[in-house]
């Protein structure tokens, strides 16, 4: 049965198939070669064709060369010297930035909750003049990134920290940690009793400053490592920054996610350790999700007249984020990562410096170029979280497996087809 455009059934296979028994052996069907085909070798030889076309259609998904990168860990970016200079050199500057935003999170969440004008809260409770100065002359980190992050992750939510704040358990905390926080005053609790709902979200937003900030801990420590291990020689290829991504996301799995407070004294739990909270289902994944895939859509770039269409009705088709956005407006009026790649600026290594410098525009188009390099270091952190969560091993030789694998990174590869995926690898 050799024909052009059809898959060929080797001859031993027919032989095989006269072997199995069949209801019905008086039916058959004349076939080449002598054969005799009865109904149930039909059906069989048709599945295994069958098998054979669903084997092929799955190839040829239209980013299946990078399902099979991620099988073998290589990941989604290229691998080469220049892309491995430019990842672990703004992975050093991103880590510097990242540890700066972790301790000014978690600072405001554990001493400005519930403090409704807090004019000083990036001062990380250090206030002088000088200070105060460089604050309104600009000269400081762009903490108000770090907030957007925030607000994003609690508005598209996900994970178990987005359930345990919509439980009965965390309004009784919250209305515990209200009624120590305004035992002495009387107008606020009198308009808690009017809005019983306000102070409660206002502490569900602390909640996320503090679940944020203690993930962002956990990322800085990993790229700060990843560019001491590339400065001692021991990281020259992209799937080593993956793997060394991949294998402090394991580590830190479980890592407890609490958060308490303390009002005069008294100690008061907001996330309690006994509710089981753990860094990587309940702070890493949403954070991808939210930041990574979904991100918000930045004002100037689409519409937001509900009559033009252009942002989806449902929240969980938002591809706005760091993976989809283009660079070219870095820079502009109303694009929030302009603020993360100025932070970034300041933190770049000279050796990554250098490669700008020598681009055509040279430093004019820094904040692009920037932006561009900070995109293909998220592939490489997205590689790292695709590998992990994989259902089994990329090199597994068990045929279920391996379907659990195909389908698994194909439903990623089918959120990533509209990504800047291909462009980060030109």
């Amino acid at each position: 049965m050799n024909r052009k455009g059809t898959a060929s059934v080797n001859l031993s296979i027919y032989k095989s198939i006269l072997l199995l028994p069949c209801p019905y052996p008086s039916v058959g069907f004349f076939f080449q070669n002598g054969i005799i085909i009865t109904p149930c070798s039909f059906i069989y030889i048709f599945g295994k064709i069958a098998m054979v076309t669903t084997t092929k259609q799955a190839n040829e998904h239209p980013l299946n060369e990078f399902i099979e990168r991620l099988k073998t860990g290589k990941g989604l970016l290229v691998d080469n010297p220049q892309n491995v200079l430019e990842v672990v050199g703004i992975l050093k500057s991103y880590g510097v930035v990242l540890d700066a935003y972790s301790n000014n999170l978690i600072y405001i969440a554990e001493n400005q909750f519930l403090v409704f004008f807090p004019f000083f809260k990036y001062f990380n409770g250090e206030i002088n003049f000088a200070k105060l100065i460089r604050h309104w002359w600009h000269d400081r980190i762009n903490f108000e990134y770090a907030e957007y992050c925030m607000k994003a992750m609690l508005w598209h939510g996900g994970g178990g920290l987005d359930a345990y704040l919509d439980s009965e358990d965390f309004r009784l905390n919250a209305k515990a940690v209200i009624q120590a926080k305004f035992k002495n005053n009387p107008l606020i609790i009198g308009i808690n009793q009017l809005f019983p709902n306000f102070l409660i979200e206002q502490l569900r937003v602390s909640a996320y400053y503090s679940g944020l900030g203690q993930f962002w801990r956990v990322m800085a420590d990993i790229f700060l490592s990843l560019s001491d291990l590339y400065d001692q020689g021991k990281i020259k290829s992209i799937p080593e920054i993956i793997e060394h991504i991949k294998a402090g996301l394991v580590a830190d799995a479980g890592r407890p996610i609490v958060y308490t407070v303390k009002i005069r004294e008294q100690v008061y739990d907001i996330l309690p350790a006994k509710v089981g909270l753990t860094f990587l289902p309940d702070t890493a994944i949403p954070y991808v999700e939210a930041i990574f895939f979904r991100g918000t859509p930045f004002p100037g770039t689409v519409s937001y007249n509900a009559q033009a269409y252009q942002i989806p009705p449902d929240q969980g088709k938002f591809q706005y984020g760091a993976l989809y956005a283009d660079p070219l407006p870095i820079g502009g009026s109303g694009i929030p990562p302009t603020l993360l790649m100025q932070d970034m600026r300041h933190y770049i290594p000279d050796y990554l410096h250098a490669v700008y410098r020598r681009t055509r525009r040279g430093e004019d188009d820094l904040l692009v170029q920037i932006c561009a390099t900070f995109q293909k270091s998220m592939f490489c952190v997205t590689s790292a979280a695709i590998i992990g969560l994989m259902p089994y091993a990329g090199d597994t030789q068990d045929p279920s497996e391996q379907e659990a694998n195909q389908v698994y990174l194909e439903k990623w590869m089918d959120r990533l087809t509209t990504s800047r995926l291909l462009d980060a690898n030109q």
